[in-house]
């Protein structure tokens, strides 16, 4: 930040990287992204990526001495009519005020980023020649160029395989026991939809495109129905898992630029994060 010394970091410092990374004119109307609780001017040592600024993660990160976490989902959705410290909301600010630790959200940006949370998931998944499922309608992209930014993406596998095989690598690489699957298992697959998060928004966006299975998050009865008429299919890998990914990619690009700039920061994503659903 200018008047600042170029040796410190600045929490406003790291915002214009996230910025440049995620643009906030690339949100959803109705999200609230950016700095959502502290100060621009506090100085950063230690940063911590998380899903959710849960009182449990905000709590961790204060004992930690975390100067600055950085979250996929907001802490702020909507106006507060008051700050009560007994609520979840206010006793995660007062947490982070006491601690002076400041909280920032990419939501909808860092989806619809050109490396943001679905493409990173796409690239986990082994997905090349990635399109937005549903571009955005900033994108500058000159008229006749690939589009880059958007929500969801779309992509080609390097080779056609049957669904039961693709269900074989999405749990490797992702790391699951389970997923539920709607679909013959004898599909033949090379085109692939995919979106980070809950997916059932964009669930005509997939079947108005060329792909054969669509892999997200908290897919309900009536889309598997859908899908199934369509002769098509669908995998959800749940909303956590789907997005969690992102927490050590955006470690390593942010690690990146610190280092670029010359700061003494460390980066790493939430370790006490979990999954809120479990198996039995």
């Amino acid at each position: 930040m200018q008047g600042k010394s170029t040796t410190e970091c600045y929490v406003g410092d790291v915002i214009q990287i996230m910025e440049r990374l995620a643009p906030l004119h690339l949100a959803e109307e109705w999200d609230n992204c950016g700095l959502q609780v502290g100060s621009t001017n506090w100085p950063v040592r230690k940063i911590w990526i998380a899903l959710d600024p849960l009182p449990e993660v905000v709590c961790a990160a204060a004992e930690q001495q975390v100067d600055l976490l950085i979250t996929h989902h907001p802490l702020i959705f909507k106006p507060l009519r008051t700050i009560n410290s007994m609520t979840p909301v206010g006793g995660i600010i007062e947490r982070a005020l006491a601690a002076r630790m400041a909280i920032y959200s990419a939501h909808t940006n860092l989806d619809s980023a050109r490396d943001g949370v679905s493409t990173i998931l796409a690239r986990t998944l082994g997905l090349k020649r990635l399109t937005p499922l549903v571009p955005n309608a900033s994108d500058p992209t000159p008229s006749g160029k690939v589009a880059r930014l958007g929500l969801g993406r779309l992509g080609s596998l390097d080779r056609a395989m049957q669904l039961s095989a693709l269900i074989g690598r999405v749990k490797k690489r992702m790391h699951l026991l389970t997923v539920k699957v709607a679909g013959d298992p004898r599909i033949e697959v090379r085109r692939v939809a995919v979106c980070s998060g809950s997916g059932s928004s964009l669930l005509e966006a997939f079947l108005d495109s060329d792909a054969q299975v669509y892999i997200s998050g908290d897919l309900h009865y009536h889309a598997a129905r859908t899908v199934l008429d369509a002769g098509r299919a669908l995998i959800d890998v749940g909303h956590f898992a789907s997005e969690h990914l992102v927490t050590e990619a955006l470690a390593k690009t942010l690690n990146a630029a610190v280092q670029s700039n010359g700061w003494q920061i460390a980066v790493a994503p939430c370790p006490t994060e979990r999954d809120p659903f479990m198996l039995r």
